[in-house]
């Protein structure tokens, strides 16, 4: 099946799950919340709902915005102190997707889970009830990692990603056609654009085998996020290995979400198998 191909697919998407990340909610100079950004996000999955589409957002941010309130310059260094920033920043970015998206006649619903809801039988069923519940009354479910409970986020303790892999484990516990990871590069490059100009950007990837993972490199992300690559290409593992297709894309310009879903270009596709 052609590239091209593929991206008309994304077109006919029905319920999409879209994750962004920490350094794409708040200005890189303060680590305050980015405001503007946030209000053209909640705009835009607002406008994705009212198209007719299921739409989940799963944002990362609780530690960082937790951090700022504080006033805190250095990123915490123990695990308490990490899940103290979680809790307050948790219940502070929930109050300012909920005003927005009020603004916009919307209804958004936190939802916080960890490892172990998702891992048991029981408790996953429930989480997917209450995910499906939520889509049927034209909610749009926020879910995040319960950093104050959890440590499953918190590099020095396991590495999981910054809520990458929860992102794609929810997608695929939801049905979703496509899951979109925002983060704060184009996509899935053949080395770090960062540090080297000719690196290479993926339009596509249709196996993620062992030499792709490699390019992953390790998980450390920006100043105010845990998920590096490495990370990401777990989590589009696990899509697609249950029928999710996936793209890595640049949240820093929120109107990608859309050139995704009209079947551009955009980002780093890995289609589902």
């Amino acid at each position: 099946m052609s590239e091209s191909r593929h991206r008309d697919e994304l077109k006919s998407c029905r319920r999409i799950v879209v994750k962004i990340g920490s350094s794409s909610l708040v200005h890189p100079q303060t680590g305050r919340l980015d405001l503007g950004k946030i209000e053209k996000l909640v705009r835009t999955l607002t406008d994705i709902k009212n198209s007719g589409r299921d739409v989940l957002l799963v944002s990362s941010g609780a530690i960082a915005v937790g951090r700022s309130t504080l006033g805190l310059i250095q990123r915490p260094d123990s695990l308490e102190m990490k899940q103290a920033c979680a809790a307050i920043g948790q219940a502070k970015l929930m109050s300012v997707y909920q005003k927005l998206f009020a603004e916009y006649s919307t209804v958004a619903a936190q939802v916080l889970l960890t490892r172990v809801n998702l891992g048991l039988p029981v408790t996953r069923k429930n989480a997917r009830s209450t995910l499906l519940e939520l889509l049927s009354i034209h909610a749009i479910p926020i879910i995040n990692e319960n950093d104050s409970v959890s440590t499953d986020e918190i590099p020095e303790v396991q590495t999981f990603g910054d809520n990458d892999r929860l992102s794609a484990s929810v997608a695929s516990l939801i049905d979703a056609d496509l899951l979109i990871l925002l983060t704060d590069i184009d996509g899935m490059f053949s080395t770090d654009p960062k540090v080297d100009s000719n690196a290479r950007l993926f339009d596509e990837i249709d196996v993620i085998d062992s030499h792709v993972l490699s390019m992953g490199g390790g998980n450390s992300g920006s100043a105010f996020g845990t998920g590096g690559m490495k990370s990401k290409l777990e989590a589009a593992k696990i899509a697609t290995e249950n029928g999710v297709n996936m793209v890595i894309a640049n949240g820093n310009d929120i109107d990608n979400i859309r050139r995704i879903l009209n079947g551009e270009h955009t980002g780093t596709l890995f289609p589902h198998r």
